[in-house]
């Protein structure tokens, strides 16, 4: 552990605690959405799932695009230093209050409309499928990294996250093709 300077909030802190506590109430308040749209429009109910699908896909991509470009730049901050501990928090508070619950949302609501609006058929949507396995494994490497480097772990390289850096973006463009053209 490094140490910090008195009222850094580090990445395990209260700070973090209210975090993801406020993620939790926000989760919390999302399903009470749904049952209430579910409750007043039964018959509108899918033109929401697949709104609100769409979003949760929007930030939990955001995330993804956006979390490497972090350990670019914590990958050359020095260890222990106020700017490593600062990339610590931010990390930290991205994976925890917007990629996690944007990604739990996706999965839940996309699995939703793949019953309810297409019955698992058609083969672009396996594919689809397949390729949001591998997002979701882009997703958990992101997770892992962000573990490793709040405690000052070994570190990759910013070459490394530079490349990795392109992986969602390509398995985003591939899902929206599919999604969009629906080739088989």
């Amino acid at each position: 552990m490094s140490a910090q300077s008195p009222g850094h909030e580090g990445p395990t802190s209260k700070g973090g605690a209210r975090a993801g506590s406020r993620a939790a109430v926000a989760l919390a308040v999302f399903v009470g959405i749904f049952a209430a749209i579910y409750w007043l429009q039964p018959d509108n109910f899918l033109l929401y799932v697949k709104a609100f699908h769409v979003i949760a896909v929007i930030s939990w991509m955001a995330g993804l695009l956006y979390l490497p470009r972090l350990f670019i730049y914590h990958s050359e901050a020095e260890p222990g230093s106020q700017q490593s501990e600062t990339f610590k928090i931010m990390e930290g508070r991205l994976l925890k209050i917007i990629m996690n619950p944007a990604m739990m949302i996706t999965w839940v609501l996309g699995l939703v409309l793949t019953w309810q609006a297409f019955q698992f058929e058609g083969g672009w949507l396996h594919a689809k499928i397949a390729l949001v396995v591998l997002l979701t494994v882009v997703h958990v490497i992101f997770s892992r990294a962000v573990r490793s480097l709040a405690v000052d772990g070994p570190r990759k390289t910013a070459r490394y996250w530079r490349m990795m850096n392109e992986l969602p973006t390509v398995l985003m463009i591939l899902i929206v093709i599919l999604v969009v053209v629906k080739p088989f």
